[in-house]
């Protein structure tokens, strides 16, 4: 008799717990665990394109020669769109590879890349395809696609939804913009970021520390 009380006790006991840890001892359902982590940067792996080592930079006056287009083929530009490239690295290799792909578009869709240090200099600027060939852009969609047509687009490398552009960054952007500004008569009105670009859909980019209120502080200094 005292045997079987212990083993009763015991089978008690052991039902107990399974009941609580089954959820089943009150009619309280079980908590859902909910795992939603933000999604970081995309990084790039250096090793997938390599750029080509930086050529010794031939100026005219005082603005790289490959800034200026073939006057044969030079278009009238009327606006600048600025973007982030929102991946932690890249290069003007890496985007054209994606670029073509991924979007099977026929080239980097900028004018214009910034580097960041990562796979190109700190504020080095890449000159594109589309530039050299004063081609319409593949940046920034918008009615009657007047932004690609009409508009410089420039890229900085970066996720300026987690950081801020570079200082070299902003040094060559600065230099940049006031160069196409005076060579095309461009209002500072008219340089947009993507995101405030007249008729884009919607988006972050250039990122929620834009570049483009910096640059205009930097333009009255």
């Amino acid at each position: 008799m005292k045997y079987q009380l212990i083993m009763f006790s015991k089978v008690s006991i052991f039902c107990g717990l399974l009941l609580v840890l089954g959820g089943c001892a009150n009619n309280e359902p079980m908590p859902k665990i909910v795992h939603n982590p933000q999604p970081k940067p995309r990084i790039f792996r250096s090793s997938v394109v390599r750029p080509p080592a930086p050529k010794p930079v031939k100026f005219v006056g005082n603005v790289p020669r490959d800034w200026l287009p073939p006057s044969q083929v030079e278009r009238k530009w009327t606006a600048i769109v600025i973007h982030h490239s929102a991946t932690e690295n890249g290069n003007a290799a890496i985007f054209d590879k994606l670029h073509r792909e991924e979007n099977r578009w026929d080239g980097i869709g900028y004018d214009f890349l910034i580097g960041n240090g990562s796979d190109s200099g700190d504020g080095q600027v890449e000159v594109t395809f589309r530039w050299r060939e004063q081609r319409t852009g593949a940046h920034c969609k918008t009615p009657g696609n007047w932004a690609n047509e009409d508009a410089v687009g420039i890229c900085l490398v970066g996720n300026f939804n987690h950081t801020r552009p570079t200082i070299r960054q902003m040094q060559s952007l600065l230099k940049l913009t006031r160069f196409l500004q005076q060579r095309y008569g461009i209002s500072i009105t008219r340089i947009y970021g993507h995101n405030r670009t007249p008729g884009a859909i919607v988006t972050d980019c250039p990122g929620r520390n834009s570049p483009l209120s910096r640059l205009k502080e930097m333009f009255g200094s």
